[in-house]
């Protein structure tokens, strides 16, 4: 074996080594994307929120008897991307009620912040709600404490899970949320003979 090549093999394995470490700590130290699966059933909640400044509780149970539920949660009001989501929801809003379907927003954010994105960025077009602890355990949604993954849930009115999507970019949520509720709708209608 010529020399250059005994030299070069040492480093190439080493280069090697090093480089898969480095995606071993990279992946070990990115937050985990686990969600809830499809199939699911959705943690039952009640949180203190607001829709367009005026306070309120909400209710999973009680926006299930009205049809499904899109649950988005985003990491903090008021920065760039979360404004950008819920001003997509807002402006979606008509097809989400027209396939029968409620919106909530949910952070980790105090009700006064929320109250105050919900009339500013959400347009009063839907509910905000603050996050405890429990429910972002229960959702498995947490991006560092008093933080959520931006993560949305279709819940069925069954109270199970039919479509996660879980993306820090915002651009997406809308879209694929409108379809499934929309999809959820379809296969709900009687079928014609």
């Amino acid at each position: 074996m010529r020399l250059s090549t005994l030299i070069r093999r040492p480093m190439a394995l080493s280069l090697a080594a090093a480089l898969a470490m480095t995606g071993a700590a990279l992946a070990s130290a990115s937050p985990a994307s686990a969600t809830l699966a499809q199939g699911q059933r959705a943690p039952d909640f009640s949180a203190p929120g607001a829709q367009g400044g005026r306070r309120m509780t909400v209710s999973l149970r009680n926006a299930l008897r009205r049809g499904p539920v899109v649950l988005y949660f985003f990491p903090r009001a008021f920065t760039s991307g979360c404004t950008i989501e819920s001003r997509a929801f807002a402006e979606a809003m008509p097809q989400f009620r027209a396939a029968g379907a409620t919106v909530i927003g949910m952070s980790g954010d105090d009700v006064d912040t929320l109250a105050r994105f919900s009339t500013e960025e959400c347009r009063s077009a839907f509910p905000m709600a603050s996050a405890s602890a429990e429910i972002i355990s229960g959702y498995d949604v947490s991006l560092r404490p008093g933080m959520t993954t931006r993560t949305s849930y279709v819940i069925a009115r069954d109270g199970t899970i039919a479509m996660v999507h879980n993306d820090m970019n915002p651009n997406d949520h809308v879209r694929e949320t409108l379809a499934a509720v929309q999809r959820l709708q379809a296969a709900a209608r009687p079928r014609r003979r």
